[in-house]
C-alpha cells in the first residue's frame, strides 16, 4: 500500500470518528483528544493530516463533494447528481445540523455551493454549445453564482426543515427551472 493510500485511509478514519462523535455531541464541543481516542491514533498523526478540527471538517465535506463529481457524467446525469446530494442531505441531516450549529449557515452554504458550481457551469456551457453561441466569462460566472447560491440555500432549508420539502418535487422543479431559464437567459444575453 502506498503512502498516499495509507494517508487517505487514515484521513477517512478520522472523518468517520468525527461523524460518530457528532452523533452524541455538537461539533464545537468535540476535542482532538476525543477524536484520536475514537480512531486509535496519536495526536501527532492527527496534526500531520490536519491543521485543526476545522481543517478536518473542511476536508471531509470537500471529499464528499468530490464523490458527487466522480459518480456522475454531469453532462447527462445532473438530475442524478442532484438526487445524490439530496439523499446525502437526508441521510446526514444530524451531521449537517451539527455543522450548521457550529459554523453557521454561510460556511455550510459555501460547501454546498462548491458541489453545484461545477454542475451549473457544465449545464451552461452545454447550453451555449447547443445554441451555437457563447456568453462572456463574467456573465457565465454570474449565472453560475446565481444558480449555485440558490441551490445551496435550498439544500440547507431541506435539512433544517425536511417536513416542508418533497425530494422528487425538488428535482422536478430544479429541472424545470434549469431547462427553461438557462436557454432563455443565454438567448436574451445575445
Amino acid at each position: 500500500m502506498t503512502h498516499e493510500e495509507t494517508s487517505l485511509r487514515t484521513k477517512k478514519a478520522i472523518c468517520d470518528a468525527l461523524k460518530e462523535l457528532m452523533r452524541h455531541k455538537t461539533f464545537s464541543k468535540i476535542t482532538i483528544s476525543e477524536l484520536i481516542r475514537e480512531c486509535n491514533i496519536n495526536r501527532k498523526t492527527f496534526y500531520y493530516h490536519f491543521e485543526d478540527i476545522y481543517g478536518l471538517l473542511k476536508w471531509m465535506l470537500e471529499q464528499e463533494a468530490i464523490e458527487v463529481v466522480k459518480k456522475f457524467d454531469l453532462l447527462i446525469d445532473y438530475q442524478d447528481a442532484f438526487l445524490f446530494v439530496i439523499n446525502y442531505v437526508e441521510e446526514n441531516s444530524y451531521f449537517l445540523n451539527c455543522i450548521y450549529d457550529s459554523v453557521g449557515r454561510d460556511e455550510l452554504k459555501r460547501f454546498f455551493y462548491q458541489d453545484f458550481i461545477g454542475i451549473i457551469e457544465t449545464i451552461i456551457r452545454t447550453t451555449e454549445t447547443k445554441m451555437e453561441t457563447t456568453i462572456s466569462d463574467d456573465f457565465r460566472i454570474f449565472l453560475c453564482d446565481l444558480y449555485a447560491e440558490g441551490i445551496a440555500g435550498m439544500l440547507i432549508n431541506l435539512f433544517r426543515h425536511p417536513e416542508k420539502y418533497d425530494k422528487e418535487r425538488l428535482i422536478e422543479y430544479f429541472s424545470i427551472v434549469v431547462h427553461n431559464s438557462v436557454p432563455s437567459v443565454i438567448k436574451a444575453y445575445k
